[in-house]
């Protein structure tokens, strides 16, 4: 990854920036699946990835939408990470990753989730390349016809594999 990348925690208003480009980055329509309430009320367990531009100026490279969970003190849960194309590959996303996994062993969690469709190849490798486990495809995870591809990794675990 590039040295002129920085991350820093999210505010409210990055929603704006992030919903205008997340269609783009996916090619396809995605943005209902970002509620701008994730932004209002979790942004400081979210992490948006700046790059300067040749002016010095900061342009989103990438973000990462997630939260502590209010049910269970023990877990976390990734809901939405994006990352430019034009930084793909460059382990950005590996890197919004480990800053959200130090938030939340920050927090106490000790347990992160994650969910994507079962055709998302991509995701599927990524996440067991970080170390996740997963379960499925759970058929009607988020409702009929909504098949998902469950995700957990123990932080403690992340940090071992870190280690060897």
């Amino acid at each position: 990854m590039q040295p002129d990348v920085t991350f820093r925690p999210a505010v409210p208003a990055d929603y704006d920036t992030i919903i205008g480009v997340v269609d783009t980055w996916w090619g396809r329509p995605i943005a209902g699946a970002l509620q701008r309430v994730f932004l209002d009320h979790f942004f400081r367990t979210c992490v948006v990835a700046e790059r300067q531009s040749a002016r010095g100026e900061p342009r989103l490279a990438g973000f990462l939408v997630g939260f502590g969970s209010p049910a269970d003190p023990a877990q976390a849960y990734i809901h939405f990470v994006g990352v430019d194309p034009a930084e793909r590959g460059s382990g950005l996303g590996r890197a919004l990753y480990e800053a959200f996994f130090e938030l939340m062993r920050a927090d106490g969690r000790s347990i992160v989730h994650a969910v994507t469709s079962p055709v998302n190849s991509g995701s599927i490798a990524f996440h067991r390349s970080m170390g996740f486990h997963l379960t499925g495809p759970v058929t009607d995870y988020d409702g009929p016809g909504a098949d998902r591809v469950v995700f957990s990794l123990a932080l403690q675990e992340r940090r071992e594999m870190q280690h060897d």
